[in-house]
Order: structure tokens, then sequence, then C-alpha cells
């Protein structure tokens, strides 16, 4: 309980002063929107974030739900775009992004055969995210793609991801790294960073607990997700190599059943780095 008072002095202050703003992914607090939106959005705004990731408007009026985030400060930088959608119809998504003010529009989900993805999964991908991409573009937006951990299966000595961004054009498409889903499959984030240096453009922070197995069907037990520095994902050391090749916007995503408390905590720790 004491430590809990002292992180809600240390948000309320304003003393949380990082120098990189620090956003969140809105469904890391999808159960308390199913009963409470005004009262999750200011939630938020408690926490002296400001920039959110998500889209839809749980159940509202869109412009009911425009005037929440706007008396609470929150800025959409992206909305979620479901892949199948983007095949059939990339124009809603746009219009979508439009409607919130947002930059960017995300896919995180490759539509696949249960736990099987393919490089014939990956060359469709491709191709969706080549056209969804070129027109976000011509209406002045950024599409990326969100990995999720099945992509880092092995490909001609590579990987099907390293497959996706050689064969995804950079003026249309680019990446959100979810630090959680290259750890995951066993891969090094940092070290990824390092490999695509201009093509990452958003980055979902996201801790694991250690001792977890890993992974590569893009399914892992959500109450892994700790509090950020407590795991085994290496969040120093990703964010200094964020900063260093200019990550844009970064977004907190706790999916674990206690990420009303752990938030919070997660910020104080960030507000701590050095880098």
């Amino acid at each position: 309980m004491k430590k809990l008072i002292c992180i809600a002095l240390f948000l309320i202050s304003g003393k949380l002063a990082m120098t990189q703003e620090i956003g969140l992914e809105l469904y890391s607090l999808r159960n308390q929107f199913k009963t409470n939106v005004a009262g999750t959005l200011a939630l938020i705004k408690s926490w002296n974030i400001h920039e959110i990731e998500g889209g839809g408007t749980y159940g509202l009026p869109l412009n009911e739900y425009k005037d929440l985030l706007k008396k609470n400060d929150l800025k959409m930088i992206g909305i979620a775009a479901n892949f199948d959608s983007l095949a059939l119809n990339p124009q809603a998504a746009v219009n979508e992004a439009k409607a919130f003010g947002a930059k960017y529009i995300v896919c995180f989900w490759i539509s696949h055969n249960g736990d099987n993805f393919t490089i014939d999964d990956t060359k469709k991908a491709v191709d969706v995210f080549n056209k969804a991409g070129k027109l976000a573009s011509e209406n002045g937006l950024s599409f990326c793609y969100h990995t999720h951990g099945y992509e880092f299966r092995s490909y001609e000595q590579e990987t099907l991801f390293d497959y996706l961004v050689k064969n995804t054009d950079p003026q249309y498409v680019n990446f959100e790294m979810d630090v959680f889903w290259v750890k995951q499959p066993g891969q090094d984030p940092v070290a990824l960073l390092k490999k695509y240096p201009t093509r990452f453009s958003l980055l979902h922070l996201k801790d694991r607990k250690p001792g977890t197995p890993n992974s590569q069907d893009g399914h892992a037990d959500e109450e892994t997700n700790v509090v950020l520095g407590q795991g085994d994902v290496n969040i120093a050391g990703i964010m200094k190599e964020a900063k260093k090749i200019g990550i844009k916007h970064y977004f907190i995503e706790d999916e674990s059943s206690r990420s009303v408390e752990q938030i919070p905590q997660s910020l104080v720790y960030l507000s701590q780095l050095k880098y």
C-alpha cells in the first residue's frame, strides 16, 4: 500500500518528466472499458499520459467518444486495422484514422490457418501491406505492421520477418515493434532495432516474467506481463537503442489482470532511465 501511495504522489506531483513521451495501448485497459469508458479515460489522464493507440469507440457515438478524449487531453496516435478488412477495403481504415485525427494505421495480426504461419501467408501480407500503405501515404497517413511472434520462424537462413521487411516498400510500410513479441520467439529486440534502424516507427513496451518459455505461435500467457524493468526483455537497453535510432512513439501495453496497478509502476521505471 505504501508503495502505491508513493507512486500516486509521484504521478500527481508532475515529477514524471520523461525525456520521451510515453503513451498507452488501450488494449491494456480492455476490461475497464467494458464497464466505464469515461472513467477509464480519466484514469489514463491521471497517469499524465497524453498519447494513446486504439481505435473504435467502445460503443459510444464517435463525437461523444472524441469529446471524452479531448476532455482528458488524449491524442489518438494510431488506430488498429484488421488484416482481412485491409485486404478488402483499406479505405475504411484510412477513414477511421482521419476521423480520430490519428497519424498511423497499425495492423496487429496477419490472418493464417491456426498456428501454421507460412511463407505464403507472408507473401500475401506483403501484397496487402504495400497496397494499404500506399493508400495511407496518399492520404497523409503512415502504415505499420505490429510484430506478433510467429513471423520469426526460419526461412532461407533468415526469418519470415526478414522476408516481410525486405519485400515491403519502406515508402509505404514500416513496423511497430512489440518488444515482448520479439523476445517471446527467441529474438533480441535491441539486435533487431540495430538490424533495421529505419524501419521501426512505433514501439510497444511490455516486459516478460523471467523463466517464461519461448514460443513462435503468437500466443503467450497474459499474466507473464510484468512491470517494465522487472522482466527479461531488457527494457533499458531497448529504450537506449530506440532513442538512438529515433523511434517516434512509445506505448506501454500491459495485457495482465494487474495492468491498473502495474502501468503507474512502469511509468515510474521509465522516468528513472538514463538514455
